[in-house]
């Protein structure tokens, strides 16, 4: 039992909006009150699709609104106010290209470019403390569920794997050569094996002196926890150092559904309860052996987000070690983000960007994550009414 007393308040809305207006605020209210809309997303998906489909100028109106929240720029250095704003208040920005479903090579060389752009935009710079890839921004899906089965590849796909794992070792030597952490996203189960695989031998190779290259985790698995430690066990024996982002996940209702059609055991925790335990779990591992790993802790809940607070204060590690770090996605939890850094901890935001059409899939993603987590859209809807009433009431 702890007699160390963490004073971090996450219901301050004051710290928590002060880098909004009172427009920028109420803008904020309407936009999560749609998403608090169920069956508002649900067809609000199809309609935006059918709009782009027909040529019809909708642009505009996403970009003033979902999009201005949760996402960034069209390209880097549209992203420089948000990143400059965020800074402002002691937060930093993790880069992310967020263009999906692409299949082409010259995408796919296109996204190991822009990744590395990335890099050299943060090179030296404390506002960009990471930067972020997924592996299926530079290779074929189809290809991957086949390095994933360990199935048998034609001579072409085989070049064509070789393709990727060039891409990323290029991804990868980038960020080492300038000394520039960076993330390997996870996804779906049926792929994620091949992916763990290229971000264990990028670790290997460029994390000797300190964690470069992190891997990411979604605890909602029931096998994330053993597989962390079987992570930290492969970094010993083979002298790297860990880097690991925990994060829940975000493919759980498609990673259910597939199992149940096609009759294997669900991958995902029986109970949300056994994911939040494992997921605490995982940040106790991890600063019990802060020697070895360093932690990037992707969360919007507030009792993990506390008790790597309290587990810091208790290790007697400084809120500022630069081995861990909180994270939170840009235009969520500021509630979090903007308390934990006001106190002095590492914080940043993933600030996704990308040309409006293309973000599209991640948007939809953002909007179906609030309206299912329970509790998300009204937390922020409630904690924004309460900075409302306060602001009214110091006038």
């Amino acid at each position: 039992m702890t007699n160390k007393i963490l004073n971090l308040d996450f219901t301050n809305t004051e710290i928590a909006f002060k880098s909004k207006n009172n427009t920028e605020l109420r803008t904020s209210y309407l936009l999560f009150k749609a998403i608090g809309m169920n069956w508002l997303v649900k067809i609000g998906t199809p309609l935006v699709e059918t709009a782009f489909a027909l040529h019809l100028p909708i642009k505009p109106i996403i970009k003033k609104t979902v999009y201005k929240q949760f996402v960034g720029g069209e390209s880097i250095t549209e992203c420089e106010l948000a990143i400059d704003n965020l800074y402002k208040y002691h937060i930093g920005t993790i880069l992310d290209y967020s263009v999906e479903g692409k299949e082409a090579e010259e995408d796919f060389e296109y996204t190991c470019k822009e990744t590395i752009d990335t890099i050299h935009k943060a090179k030296n710079n404390p506002k960009i403390p990471f930067c972020v890839f997924k592996v299926t921004g530079v290779a074929r899906f189809a290809l991957l569920e086949k390095v994933n089965n360990n199935d048998m590849l034609t001579v072409e796909e085989a070049a064509e794997y070789q393709k990727v794992v060039a891409r990323i070792e290029k991804i990868c030597q980038a960020a080492y050569d300038n000394n520039v952490r960076i993330f390997i996203d996870a996804e779906e189960t049926w792929i994620q094996l091949a992916i763990d695989n290229l971000a264990t031998a990028m670790m290997e190779k460029f994390n000797k002196q300190q964690a470069i290259v992190y891997n990411t985790l979604q605890m909602y698995r029931h096998d994330r926890l053993a597989f962390l430690k079987e992570s930290h066990q492969h970094a010993l024996a083979n002298n790297y150092f860990l880097g690991v982002k925990l994060v829940r996940g975000a493919y759980m209702e498609k990673e259910r559904e597939r199992a149940k059609t096609l009759n294997y055991l669900d991958p995902i925790q029986t109970t949300k309860e056994n994911s939040d335990k494992d997921y605490n779990n995982s940040l106790v591992y991890c600063i019990e052996n802060i020697d070895r790993i360093s932690i990037c802790a992707g969360t919007h809940n507030e009792d993990s987000s506390r008790l790597l607070a309290q587990l810091m204060l208790d290790n007697n590690l400084a809120n500022d070690d630069k081995r861990i770090y909180f994270s939170q996605l840009y235009g969520m939890s500021d509630n979090l983000s903007y308390n934990l850094a006001n106190a002095g901890y590492n914080v940043a935001k993933y600030l996704p960007y990308g040309p409006v059409k293309a973000v599209m899939p991640y948007l939809f993603r953002r909007a179906a994550e609030n309206t299912s987590v329970a509790g998300q859209t009204g937390r922020e809807l409630n904690l924004i009414l309460k900075e409302r009433a306060r602001r009214a009431a110091s006038k």
